[in-house]
């Protein structure tokens, strides 16, 4: 059976990055520690790659070296549904320390992994069958950080 994982290219804070994220995230789970042997190109002993979970979704972590060419990007992006502002909050707050905030719920974390903390509800508020309704909600989500599902809603529901 296929199964696809997501690769993360990291200069040297592979294992750092894992348990930073597995500190985020209540159900993560650390698999695997890989380190270089003599052949390198690492050092010999140093952590080679990390594999590990959050909340069931496995992730691999290698410390490839400084690449200019390898850089995270807003291309892609983890994307996360909550289903509270409770949620949402905790995972923007954790996340984005030390990191920047950006539009429309997007974050940049500490190492430049791209992030969207998102509820779930927003998703049926935009597919709305009545425009109006789902433009306000867009021009809403537009205007916000940090998205707060309250607001959304009272974007949804103005008369």
């Amino acid at each position: 059976m296929q199964t696809i994982t997501p690769f993360l290219w990291f200069d040297d804070q592979a294992e750092e990055a894992a348990r930073f994220y597995m500190s985020v995230f209540e159900r993560s789970r650390m698999l695997e520690v890989m380190h270089y042997g003599e052949a390198g190109p690492g050092e010999t002993g140093s952590v080679m790659s990390v594999t590990f979970e959050l909340d069931g979704q496995k992730f691999i972590a290698l410390n490839g070296g400084p690449n200019p060419a390898f850089t995270f990007s807003p291309a892609i992006s983890m994307f996360v549904e909550c289903e509270t502002q409770d949620e949402v909050d905790t995972l923007w707050e954790r996340l984005s320390a030390g990191g920047e905030t950006q539009q429309c719920g997007w974050l940049r974390d500490k190492f430049g992994i791209c992030w969207q903390v998102v509820p779930r509800v927003l998703g049926r508020l935009l597919v709305d069958p009545d425009k109006t309704r789902s433009t306000r909600v867009m021009r809403a989500m537009m205007q916000m950080r940090k998205l707060d599902i309250a607001g959304l809603q009272r974007a949804y529901d103005e008369a």
